[in-house]
């Protein structure tokens, strides 16, 4: 087991043979495994957290953005170490909604950040929202992890259901024991080229694929290149995976857009 309780989950709104081409981008070893009607999660097997310093909930808000990039689906990270625990929300190229409570369960995010999750995955305005809102209030008897399981509790309405041992608040080393347990489909990064032929069945399974060809796959595809090539450089100058991650994501996506004709003859 891991010296901290520190574990995550990325679950996506969509079913695993949705989720597996994007999956493959995010260069890293992850389990990929059903939850629900509508619904897949994701669990890390590597932990980068610990190799390069960067606190857990950077590593989870990267890759749930990437994941959300050009899919017409959300992503939701669910994050925990020792001291905190929240989630991250992220959904197309909006911009990510998070909150966050300490490991006694104390609020410290906005309010606000509950209705813009809850209106982003269309849950229901009065029912939900004032479910989620209640994770908000202070509660001595409800730690980090029971507000992690509370939100799950909510999103159980929209068709969630993680396999059994998935649970949010338990270690690392013990989500992956027990995802492959649950003979959870194994995702790797295997090289660009793979990594753009999963962009491009994402793109064509996608909102986006009207955009394939012509002059606005074009404009798109100069503009991902403007956004990723200085995020990635960023990223791997702060060491950042997730945002180096995002970037090369961007990257894929608008050279495949640039070159697709060519691509497919």
């Amino acid at each position: 087991m891991n010296a901290t309780p520190v574990g995550a989950l990325l679950l996506c709104r969509a079913e695993p043979a949705l989720v597996r081409p994007p999956a493959h981008l995010l260069r890293g070893r992850m389990l990929l495994a059903p939850a629900g009607s509508h619904w897949s999660v994701i669990v890390p097997e590597d932990k980068p957290w610990l190799d390069g310093g960067e606190p857990v909930e950077a590593v989870l808000g990267g890759w749930a953005h990437a994941l959300a990039v050009g899919v017409n689906w959300p992503v939701l990270a669910l994050w925990w170490d020792g001291e905190r625990a929240g989630f991250t929300l992220a959904s197309g190229f909006r911009r990510p909604v998070g909150y966050i409570w300490l490991a006694d369960g104390t609020p410290v995010g906005e309010d606000e950040a509950m209705r813009t999750f809850a209106a982003r995955l269309g849950l229901d305005p009065v029912v939900d929202v004032q479910a989620l809102e209640e994770l908000t209030l202070p509660d001595p008897e409800s730690d980090a992890r029971a507000r992690l399981l509370g939100l799950t509790a909510v999103l159980t309405r929209t068709g969630l259901t993680l396999p059994v041992g998935l649970t949010p608040g338990e270690p690392a080393d013990r989500l992956r024991s027990v995802a492959h347990e649950h003979e959870a489909e194994t995702v790797e990064w295997s090289g660009w080229r793979d990594a753009v032929r999963a962009e491009l069945d994402v793109v064509e399974e996608g909102p986006l694929g009207p955009w394939l060809l012509g002059r606005r796959a074009r404009v798109l595809g100069a503009a991902q290149l403007v956004v990723g090539v200085p995020l990635t450089a960023w990223g791997v100058a702060r060491r950042s995976g997730g945002w180096a991650a995002t970037g090369g994501v961007l990257i894929a996506g608008g050279l495949l857009r640039l070159g697709y004709e060519r691509l497919r003859r």
